[in-house]
């Protein structure tokens, strides 16, 4: 019950933070509610389609599909609310973040796949809905570049995955894993940690 509150929490708010990047784009309604939904569900659509789990989460579940569009046609009206509220969504998406990550390793864990993709499968719920957002908007992915994301995810996975084998409590597994990875997140945010950056700037023979 507690994941799936912060999974509708998670979904609501990268919901409504798809359907600001639309707006970005002067997108009209349905691509609003496209953005919004590819945000806010389409990571763990990659990973079901990826690992071959079927229905997807959101046939299986439509009123998930229902509320991720339910959210993106609410932004518009709320849009300066939202924006005014950055520091908020910032908070709901950490909390949605650690969420995503459990539930696409406890997918992973379910169909009995190596330890390895477990945590994978944490990556890819946790990060592919803000890759496809800033894709369809044609935007430089921010997961990849910003604050500590996509190790947020596989760090929680990992936690999740490594608590459960050790045979802790189910419950205590997800809460650990929750408030950690939680935590992790909002410290990056806090303290802007990063990877290390790659730059590379092409010789002018190379052109």
């Amino acid at each position: 019950m507690l994941l799936l509150t912060l999974y509708v929490i998670g979904i609501t708010a990268e919901a409504m933070t798809g359907a600001l990047s639309a707006g970005r784009k002067h997108m009209d309604w349905f691509g609003v509610m496209f953005v919004a939904s590819a945000t806010a569900i389409g990571g763990g659509t990659v990973r079901d389609i990826l690992f071959g789990h079927y229905p997807l989460t959101w046939v299986a579940n439509p009123h998930f599909l229902v509320i991720t569009c339910l959210a993106g046609l609410i932004t518009p009206w709320i849009a300066s609310w939202v924006a005014r509220n950055y520091k908020l969504f910032v908070t709901l998406d950490a909390l949605g973040l650690a969420a995503f990550s459990i539930i696409g390793c406890r997918v992973a864990m379910d169909m009995g796949l190596h330890p390895l993709i477990c945590m994978v499968s944490s990556l890819i719920t946790g990060i592919f809905g803000g890759l496809l957002r800033d894709l369809i908007c044609r935007q430089s992915p921010m997961v990849l570049h910003k604050e500590l994301y996509a190790l947020v995810a596989f760090v929680t996975g990992a936690l999740y995955f490594s608590l459960i084998r050790l045979d802790v409590g189910e419950l205590i597994a997800t809460v650990a894993s929750l408030v950690i990875g939680f935590g992790f997140r909002m410290a990056a945010v806090r303290f802007s940690w990063s990877l290390p950056v790659f730059r590379f700037e092409a010789p002018s023979s190379l052109h």
